[in-house]
């Protein structure tokens, strides 16, 4: 069987394993959202926090919880890596430097999973599991929280009420994050994935030193990191390594978990607006730039550029041999068009114009399914500027599912799409004019900037993924990075649940002759192109001068 054609099967035994998962599992979490029943665990962790799950919130009492839970959140997580030489189950090393410790708590908490350390020589058991995977839960769990009160603005009329942020966050974790990846972590140590909390073992003797393998409750933190699109790796090459991620099959898992509940919560927000055909234009926007995506990664991976080139059958470079270039490539799109991070091969090593689709897909915004969550409302943010563009063309006040959308809805979305580019770019250029940076380079040029380029819009789009050419253990960049991974999170959310409010206080608009039909295959084609024009506009520039001169170049 040829690379190509195995590649061409994996995907399709991918697209049909999310076909048949998308409507059970999107229909379930409508009805979590929706219901007004408790769970006896619920109430208990209701009752310890304080809250009241029953109380309906505005946009600013919502907005206030997210910001409070996740400032509490990285205030925790700093402590336990400042404070881990001094707990149980440290594996005998030190506590994280503080300029380190700031920058991997805002990753977690931020749903990015930067990670500028060597997983497996700097965190321990405690720091590991009580702090990094819980945060891999808490921090999806906020993601989809703040999509469905978007949703629910969508939804209700005549009231600025979008739920209770502490319910949402409750059920996200105990009704559909924990039972996955339960079940995910079985699959994974079926597979092959380790799960114990054993010690640092000495494997070998070699000339200057010993190999040391570490333990760890591996599995279950895998689980979840892909299913909560989080990508942090319990070791330094992520799902590259053996214990993480053993075989092609586990690696397909993988691909899947990423997927699955990005793309079914379209499927949720057609059940709670009542019609699931306006579910079925966001997925199959979704599913276009995702499809395009892979079909142009796996196309500039396998063609051959001379002979070394023939004889690896493709790009071979930085990919694991026992997945391939097929497989690679499509855990590359999954993980840079959501806001995972993990990977499976070396991204500093595809092509050039590989290294480009993965920052464009970032870049986009993470909307193609993108993160848990924040996918959506990406998506729907983009949906809002495209009914606004069609508006424009025909001269007619734009609406979105039976919403206007005047002035001050635009506003909120523009300043929604221009939060992250400026903090991508900004950062970058400042960096560049660093002499310092240059130190952390490997790589000159082209592909040097593309480095950069590269951490920047991971960090500030939540990502988490790296080029890996980077020295990004650095005072400058563990600070600089760390506020874009922050700043690209949270501000976006106020936005986001701004926008919610203002559509949850009108009332509903009837349809007429001249409605833009936003169910049908027409709009879906206006959205698709909005999302590459903007983000087109937005970064060719600096694309420009990094991986499309790296690969014109080659």
């Amino acid at each position: 069987m040829s690379p190509v054609f195995a590649g061409v099967l994996q995907f399709l035994a991918l697209f049909a394993a999310l076909a048949l998962a998308y409507r059970p599992l999107g229909d379930y979490m409508a009805r979590v959202y929706s219901s007004d029943k408790h769970l006896r665990v619920e109430k208990w962790i209701y009752k310890a926090i304080g809250a009241n799950p029953s109380t309906e919130m505005r946009w600013p009492a919502y907005l206030r919880g997210v910001l409070a839970f996740s400032a509490v959140s990285v205030l925790f997580l700093y402590l336990m890596q400042r404070l881990q030489g001094s707990l149980p189950g440290s594996l005998g090393f030190v506590s994280i430097p503080a300029d380190q410790a700031f920058n991997t708590a805002a990753s977690f908490v931020s749903n990015t999973n930067w990670q500028s350390y060597s997983g497996e020589q700097s965190m321990g058991h405690v720091v590991q599991t009580g702090g990094l995977a819980v945060q891999n839960f808490v921090s999806a769990a906020v993601g989809i929280a703040v999509a469905v009160a978007l949703v629910r603005g969508f939804a209700r009329s005549r009231t600025g009420e979008l739920g209770n942020f502490w319910a949402d966050l409750v059920r996200g974790v105990v009704r559909i994050l924990i039972p996955i990846a339960v079940v995910g972590a079985i699959v994974l140590v079926a597979c092959g994935a380790i799960q114990n909390f054993s010690g640092i073992h000495e494997v070998g003797q070699f000339i200057g030193g010993s190999q040391q393998w570490n333990g760890g409750a591996v599995a279950s933190q895998e689980a979840i990191k892909e299913l909560g699109t989080n990508g942090g790796g319990y070791f330094n090459a992520n799902s590259a390594h053996p214990f993480e991620n053993p075989n092609p099959l586990s690696n397909l898992f993988e691909i899947f978990l990423i997927l699955v509940i990005p793309f079914a919560l379209t499927r949720t927000f057609g059940k709670m607006v009542g019609s699931v055909k306006q579910g079925y234009a966001i997925l199959a926007t979704m599913v276009t730039i995702w499809v395009g995506f892979t079909a142009l990664m796996m196309w500039t991976e396998f063609a051959h550029h001379g002979p070394a080139f023939d004889i690896a059958g493709g790009a071979m470079e930085g990919k694991e041999t026992r997945f391939g270039i097929g497989a690679s490539s499509i855990f590359s799109v999954a993980t840079t068009l959501t806001s995972t991070g993990a990977v499976n091969s070396f991204h500093s090593s595809f092509t050039g114009f590989g290294g480009g689709l993965q920052l464009l897909g970032m870049q986009l915004g993470e909307i193609a399914p993108g993160g848990t969550g924040s996918g959506l409302y990406g998506m729907l943010i983009m949906a809002i500027i495209a009914v606004f563009i069609a508006g424009l063309m025909v001269g007619r006040t734009p609406e979105y599912l039976g919403k206007k959308i005047g002035t001050r809805e635009i506003k909120f979305a523009a300043c929604y799409i221009l939060v992250t580019p400026a903090l991508v770019l900004i950062f970058t250029a400042i960096a560049m004019a660093m002499p310092s940076t240059l130190t952390s380079m490997t790589n000159s040029g082209a592909h040097g900037f593309s480095e950069v380029l590269y951490a920047y819009s991971s960090g500030a789009n939540n990502n988490g993924s790296a080029f890996a050419g980077l020295n990004a253990n650095t005072p400058w960049f563990n600070t600089s990075i760390g506020l874009a991974m922050l700043l690209g999170r949270f501000v976006p959310m106020v936005f986001v649940l701004a926008l919610a409010g203002s559509l949850a206080e009108q009332k509903p608009i009837p349809e007429t002759a001249g409605t833009l039909r936003t169910n049908k295959p027409l709009f879906t084609g206006l959205l698709v192109g909005t999302v590459m024009i903007v983000a087109g506009l937005t970064y060719f520039p600096a694309l420009a001068l990094g991986p499309l001169a790296e690969g014109l170049a080659s």
